[in-house]
């Protein structure tokens, strides 16, 4: 993927890379696009080094003769895939040149009202002699395990749950941060703020929190919709905005290179997250239940594992705009449910999507020992 800001996928590989370190390996960290200075700064390790490759996709050759070229100078003992295709080459390309074992991420988010079925036999045996050379897949939700062991083109044996997680050492609450957010976007103190991250784009369900936010706002005159991201919606979107009589009760940020340090969550009175497809995890959500925020969510895809319904926020039907209004207006209009929903949050986030824990279940997976010296150690990308 593209580095354009520090998130989950950067985190989730500094802290990779840390874990690592202790076990005295190095880490070959490879991206699509050069990462941004703030980036750079941020994985700047002893143990990691940077470098590029296309996007995983299909078969270019170009990409391959890329891909080939760092194993070759790097020689990794452990690749880990990410963002591509399942069924791919580049496994078979790990194994050929000396990768003793190679794992993929099933990241995917599946289309609205997914229903996985088994695939054919023949198809069946096919993928799994494509995928022959995986050692493991990773799964980041029991929906994703779901979906790869029900369609069958993987062993399930073979299929482990490891959560994504938050770098909850970043997560620091800030009154500071919530008041400079506020000033940089001209939205007043007095303001109760709801806010969605994500790319703009119609699976994220944007349509469906400004239809809301036009129910919301008619009742609660205090109520603002911040909308932080990007995608090839966002000017569409926010005329949308205009004619729904929202120009003064919406913001659009933008993409913000840390949200975290921006003051993102700080700021935010709700998060939501009104998807339309099967998030496969929902990675914004766990990170604004370990700043204690309550969340109000579709009930889609992995989402219900993340957020416990009445505990840590409030689940809706996927586009039913009357019940995400009326679960926004619930919470608006008490910040005691908000803030004993909030502590809820955290909780279960200290349990389950804690990142130094999940990436060390990760560490565990690949079987890491510790190794006699760096320098002896066969790097992992």
């Amino acid at each position: 993927m593209e580095p354009l800001r520090i998130g989950g996928t950067e985190t989730y590989a500094r802290e990779l890379s840390v874990q690592l370190a202790h076990h005295g390996w190095r880490s070959v960290v490879c991206f699509v696009t050069p990462p941004p200075e703030d980036v750079r700064s941020f994985l700047a390790l002893p143990n990691l080094s940077l470098e590029l490759v296309g996007y995983l996709q299909g078969f270019n050759l170009r990409v391959m003769s890329r891909v080939a070229r760092l194993l070759r100078h790097h020689k990794p003992s452990i690749v880990h895939f990410h963002y591509g295709g399942f069924l791919s080459p580049y496994p078979w390309l790990a194994r050929v040149l000396g990768a003793e074992q190679v794992f993929f991420t099933d990241h995917t988010s599946r289309p609205p009202g997914h229903v996985t079925r088994r695939a054919p036999l023949p198809k069946r045996w096919l993928a799994r002699a494509i995928n022959w050379p995986l050692s493991r897949v990773i799964c980041v939700s029991e929906y994703g395990c779901r979906c790869v062991r029900e369609h069958g083109l993987f062993p399930s044996a073979q299929c482990t749950l490891v959560y994504n997680g938050v770098d909850l050492s970043r997560v620091t609450g800030s009154a500071e941060r919530a008041a400079a957010f506020r000033r940089r976007f001209a939205i007043a103190p007095e303001r109760k703020v709801v806010c969605q991250v994500s790319w703009i784009i119609p699976e994220k369900g944007i349509l469906d929190l400004l239809a809301a936010a036009r129910i919301v706002v008619t009742q609660s005159r205090s109520a603002h919709f911040v909308i932080v991201g990007d995608g090839p919606f966002r000017e569409e979107y926010a005329r949308k905005a205009v004619e729904l009589g929202l120009r003064e009760h919406v913001t659009w940020t933008g993409l913000l290179e840390d949200p975290f340090a921006a003051g993102v969550f700080d700021a935010a009175d709700v998060v939501c997250q009104a998807s339309r497809w099967e998030e496969v995890f929902g990675w914004v959500i766990a990170e604004a239940m370990a700043y204690r925020r309550p969340v109000v969510a579709t009930r889609v895809g992995g989402i219900p594992e993340l957020v416990s319904h009445g505990e840590s926020g409030l689940l809706i039907g996927r586009g039913d705009v009357q019940e995400l209004a009326r679960a926004l207006l619930t919470l608006l209009d008490d910040p005691a449910q908000r803030e004993s929903m909030g502590a809820a949050g955290r909780r279960r986030v200290d349990a389950h999507f804690d990142l130094r824990k999940t990436v060390a279940q990760l560490v565990e997976v690949y079987g890491i020992r510790d190794a006699p010296s760096i320098s002896r150690k066969r790097p992992l990308v």
